[in-house]
């Protein structure tokens, strides 16, 4: 498997989490931990995601936004896609709106995974948890 690049895909982008004012500079790189970051991305890819959340949290710990939200994103997806795996649909449908919530606005492909598509994902995890259909694969970052 390749790693993601862990660069901002265009550095005039504007991230929506950056305090104003505040933009991405050329060549940004995400400015945690790569070897558990890339680890916590095999395991959700795996389906591990109560793993993988165990392994952002270090990383969040000592990140600094806008890495900081990012991850918690991160986080809250893994640990909502844990909580569907257990039965708790209450508790997957809240931390699947957190975590939409925040990684949007994020440029794409921020911290190397590609936002776009996950966001599209979460959103139809989200509908068909609301609808009480099956729900679709799991995404992959």
């Amino acid at each position: 498997m390749k790693a993601p690049q862990l660069r901002w895909r265009d550095p005039r982008q504007r991230c929506k989490n950056l305090p104003a004012g505040a933009h991405a500079s050329n060549g940004l790189e995400i400015p945690v931990d790569q070897e558990p970051y890339l680890r916590a991305i095999r395991l959700f890819n795996d389906g591990a995601f109560f793993e993988a959340h165990e392994v952002w949290e270090d990383v969040w710990r000592a990140s600094v936004p806008p890495e900081k939200l990012f991850l918690q994103g991160l986080i809250q997806v893994a640990v909502a896609l844990h909580h569907h795996g257990k039965g708790n649909l209450a508790g997957a449908r809240s931390l699947l709106a957190r975590g939409s919530r925040n990684l949007t606005g994020y440029p794409e492909d921020f911290g190397g995974i590609p936002l776009v598509k996950l966001l599209e994902s979460l959103e139809q995890w989200r509908d068909a948890l609301a609808q009480g259909k099956p729900v679709p694969r799991h995404p992959q970052l």
